[in-house]
């Protein structure tokens, strides 16, 4: 071996290297849209702390720690404030902007909010600390950016305008989205006054010379910085990034490693060593990294990676360019038909779901179209008969028809649009000026409606979002209510007696206790439950020494698996048992067709119903059916009230 070459010096990783004469500027997506990808939302803000310092002296362009699923999953699934979440990160992260999704008029939730509603949030939100609003809309339909954008400026705020990235081919192109289409998207939001441009690949699905080739074009015709975000689904995005950079894009999206790949983003490691002593180096200390790194592996995630899907081996899901379906909505899919017993229909939804996005317009897969357009092929897969198709329409399709949600790319099949649209409550005639433009002001009716449950500002736009899951929220916040197990925090400690308890039932170190004369009774609180470790089966009886028990036993016993340390937070609150009375008043009975949350009632015991008439609102993976009478009939017995959540085949009412 040459001797000059075992003492030549070492590459210089620090960051104190030259810089580079045109550095690519990364923003870190870890603390939203990492664990919204791989953990179901889940991450907590108290797992954030212990490496928010760290990450502030990076040199990141920003980091986006809100919007999203956020806003949603932290106050139902939990119990923690969004707004609180925003503020405590902005004392330990002081000089990193911070930046947020927003899904423009939809603002953190599944519809267009009022005008009144859109604004309050944009001003409550840049006060609380927002730096960058990086704005979207499902259908690029821009009109949805003007009531936020105004405000977004007012409150001297980056506005980020997207384009939400899709095909209508293997590769870019098509009749729909093509070049020319994202060029004009493009050049539409540099004339609302853009402050950066993202083109917003939620699926992976962008080739890297289809990035080289789109960001190329855009640099030339357009003057606002170009930002890259795609999700590394497909496996295509580190390659995708590299050709990106090539043609010069000015900002990338990544993770740190332990919340990178899979359905999240490629991870920020390798792309620093990789740009390493180049034109486009980031400037990054690896060794930054890697210690940031070392906290998240050993005292952060173990409190998560139950949550992780462990059913395939790879971390890639090619499919993905064969369906398009965004990982999250993937996982939504999945859990839907899993809960309603039928996954094997699986092959029959990804058959039926170009059809149904083609059917409603060629839209985008990204939410809340991903969940519209999702949540109705389930439906048509399990309830649609040889004989008629769309036999179930959520009232989110509904409002896609009549226009509610803005232009679709094409327009929306004529025959759908027309049943979809029989006895809509807005007329039949779809509308075709700015959606909000047709919505009534919505915080003064909120505010009457929630009263003094709601403290301040911020409280009154969680309840106007998510007016069922906002109030039981507040009860919570403020001791109204007591919040269930399901939604308190894990420790550490914790996870580590349940790994250890794993490990000995795998090496059969487990043993059973004899009875002695000392040990207490059965009571009548003895639970069963079926435990599963790497293929063995185990039946455990749990008998609580205190606490109170539900009124009634769960629909069916849990399953835990060795990997889940925790237990893992649940998709939703648990089913509640109906009343006995309603199994003992004689009629009709309206069942619950899917597992969901009932939304509303739209009728009371002694009302008249006729055939067709709405009688439930049940919200099924956020999405919205009106439950119909079968018959003429009187309202007899109503099983469960709002805010509650059923399994399939609960008897919701009589009749």
């Amino acid at each position: 071996m040459n001797d000059n070459a075992v003492k030549a010096t070492p590459m210089n990783y620090n960051a104190d290297r030259p810089p580079a004469s045109n550095p690519v500027k990364i923003m870190d997506l870890s603390l939203r849209d990492g664990h919204q990808s791989l953990f179901a939302t889940r991450g907590r803000t108290e797992d954030m702390i212990p490496v928010a310092e760290m990450m502030d002296e990076v040199g990141f362009w920003a980091l986006e720690t809100w919007g999203g699923a956020t806003f949603d999953t932290m106050h139902r699934f939990l119990n923690e404030d969004p707004w609180e979440r925003l503020r405590v990160l902005k004392r330990y992260i002081k000089k990193t902007p911070f930046s947020m999704l927003l899904r423009a008029q939809n603002l953190v939730g599944y519809r267009n909010y009022a005008d009144d509603v859109a604004t309050a949030f944009v001003e409550r939100t840049a006060d609380n600390g927002m730096d960058i609003f990086r704005t979207f809309d499902s259908l690029n339909d821009y009109r949805n950016f003007e009531t936020v954008v105004r405000q977004i400026k007012k409150s001297g705020k980056h506005f980020q305008g997207c384009i939400c990235y899709t095909m209508t081919e293997p590769r870019l192109g098509g009749d729909v989205y093509t070049l020319d289409y994202y060029i004009a998207k493009a050049k539409e939001l540099e004339a609302m006054g853009a402050d950066s441009i993202c083109i917003k690949d939620m699926a992976g699905l962008i080739a890297p010379y289809d990035a080289y080739t789109l960001v190329k074009a855009l640099k030339e015709a357009v003057k606002p910085p170009i930002h890259l975000h795609s999700h590394f689904t497909s496996g295509m995005a580190p390659m995708s990034q590299l050709k990106a950079v090539e043609a010069g894009v000015d900002i990338l999206d990544t993770c740190l490693t332990p919340y990178a790949y899979r359905t999240s983003h490629p991870a920020i490691e390798p792309l620093v060593m990789t740009l390493l002593g180049t034109n486009r180096d980031t400037g990054f200390d690896i060794h930054k990294l890697a210690a940031i790194n070392e906290v998240l592996e050993k005292q952060v995630l173990p409190k998560y990676k139950h949550l992780l899907d462990d059913s395939k081996v790879s971390i890639i899901d090619i499919n993905v360019l064969l369906h398009q379906t965004p990982g999250g909505m993937l996982s939504n899919l999945v859990n839907q038909l899993r809960e309603m017993d039928a996954l094997d229909r699986l092959g029959d939804v990804f058959k039926e779901l170009p059809r149904v996005r083609k059917e409603l317009g060629q839209i985008p897969l990204v939410t809340p179209t991903s969940q519209i357009v999702g949540v109705q092929t389930v439906n048509n897969v399990l309830h649609d008969t040889p004989d008629e198709r769309y036999k179930m329409i959520t009232a989110q399709v509904k409002d896609l028809c009549y226009g509610l949600y803005g232009k679709t790319a094409v327009p929306i099949d004529a025959e759908l649009q027309k049943k979809a649209l029989k006895g809509y409550p807005r007329g039949e005639t779809p509308i075709t000026c700015r959606p909000a433009e047709v919505l009534e002001p919505e915080l003064e009716k909120a505010k009457k409606e929630v009263g003094s449950l709601a403290a301040n500002a911020e409280d009154l736009l969680t309840y106007a979002q998510f007016p069922v899951t906002g109030r039981k929220f507040l009860e919570w916040k403020y001791g109204i209510a007591e919040p269930p197990e399901s939604v308190k925090p894990t420790t550490l400690d914790f996870v580590k007696k349940q790994e250890a308890l794993v490990k000995k039932a795998k090496a059969g170190e487990l043993v059973e206790r004899k009875a002695t004369e000392d040990a207490p009774p059965k009571s009548e609180r003895l639970r069963a439950f079926n435990v599963f470790v790497d293929g063995e089966y185990f039946n455990v009886e749990v008998d609580p020494t205190g606490g109170a028990l539900p009124s009634a036993p769960q629909p069916t016993a849990p399953t835990v698996r060795a990997q889940a340390a925790p237990v893992a937070p649940a998709p939703a609150a648990p089913a509640v048992a109906a009343p006995a009375v309603a199994d003992a008043v004689e009629g009709n009975r309206l069942l619950a067709p899917m597992p969901g949350m009932i939304i509303a009632y739209k009728k009371k015991v002694g009302d008249p119903v006729t055939k067709g008439e709405a009688l439930v609102i049940l919200e099924a993976m956020k999405m919205e059916n009106a439950l119909t009478a079968a018959s003429d009939g009187v309202v007899k017995s109503i099983a469960f009230k709002q805010g509650d959540t059923v399994p399939k085949g609960a008897t919701l009412c009589v009749y």
